[in-house]
């Protein structure tokens, strides 16, 4: 049995695909994998379905998608029975509840890797960079991808990119740490390009940048970053940014590991995990 998120909305069982192809089912599977072993209450499934005009039925209808979604579960080999797939699909008081085993989801093991990855930050890069970089492995695309998302979805997708780039920031800096500068300086440039006002990712780059002998470039991507900041926040490089750009104006010569603040120091300091 394996159900996946991160990517395009996954069911396979026995080298067989079940995914649902129904757009509601789908919506309706989706919701309940992203809280996986919770339970998500009946009204936020009919917020997610419908919005906020909902029809007369749609508690009825909402218990056909359950009904259907079990008959999907039935028919997998492993779980092989209505009463097996009522186990894993619960109906609970005012809600319903999707029991999947951490391993067989993507997201379990990709949240599974990154905690454990983010615990070796620090204290063995080299391990924490593999591990980091294992979790992203897993995912095969944007998250849900071809899947309608209604207004919980999509609230729940923004976290989930918030989660994802976390964790590959956290992975950057431990292969900065391991002296790769020069290796991540292709990743970093589309990244920093797709969130040009993510500071954290920006200053990565602008590292990368400095120490690779780049260090016109870096300051150009601060300078960058500070009018992006500007002009679409209206507001200012936060001070460990700042400290950052001092740094690299002060090291005149560029790419001289020891004269820029190197995670954790002072003017590195890592924002708050999402």
């Amino acid at each position: 049995m394996e159900f996946g998120v991160l990517g395009p909305l996954r069911v396979r069982d026995a080298d067989r695909d079940h995914t649902p192809t129904a757009p509601k089912q789908r919506q309706l599977l989706s919701l309940l994998l992203l809280d996986a072993g919770n339970v998500v209450p009946a009204s936020r499934c009919v917020a997610e379905l419908w919005g906020g005009a909902p029809p007369s039925s749609a508690a009825a209808t909402l218990q056909s998608y359950v009904l259907s979604l079990r008959r999907m579960l039935a028919a997998m080999p492993s779980v092989g029975s209505a009463a097996a797939a009522r186990r894993l699909l619960e109906t609970r008081e005012n809600g319903y509840s999707l029991v999947v085993p951490v391993d067989a989801l993507d997201l379990g093991r990709f949240r599974a890797l990154a905690r454990r990855g983010s615990a070796l930050m620090h204290r063995d890069d080299r391990g924490a960079s593999r591990l980091l970089g294992m979790a992203l492995e897993l995912w095969q695309g944007p998250a849900l991808a071809g899947v309608p998302a209604g207004p919980v979805l999509e609230q729940q997708l923004a976290v989930l990119h918030e989660e994802l780039l976390s964790v590959r920031t956290q992975r950057i800096d431990a292969d900065l740490s391991l002296g790769r500068h020069r290796e991540l300086l292709a990743e970093l440039a589309g990244l920093a390009a797709n969130e040009p006002s993510e500071e954290y990712v920006q200053a990565q780059y602008m590292l990368a940048l400095h120490r690779s002998g780049r260090r016109a470039q870096a300051l150009e991507t601060m300078e960058r970053l500070r009018r992006v900041l500007r002009d679409e926040l209206g507001l200012e490089p936060s001070p460990w940014v700042e400290n950052l750009h001092r740094a690299m104006l002060d090291d005149a010569d560029g790419a001289a590991d020891g004269a820029l603040p190197r995670q954790p120091g002072p003017g590195w300091v890592t924002p708050p995990v999402p």
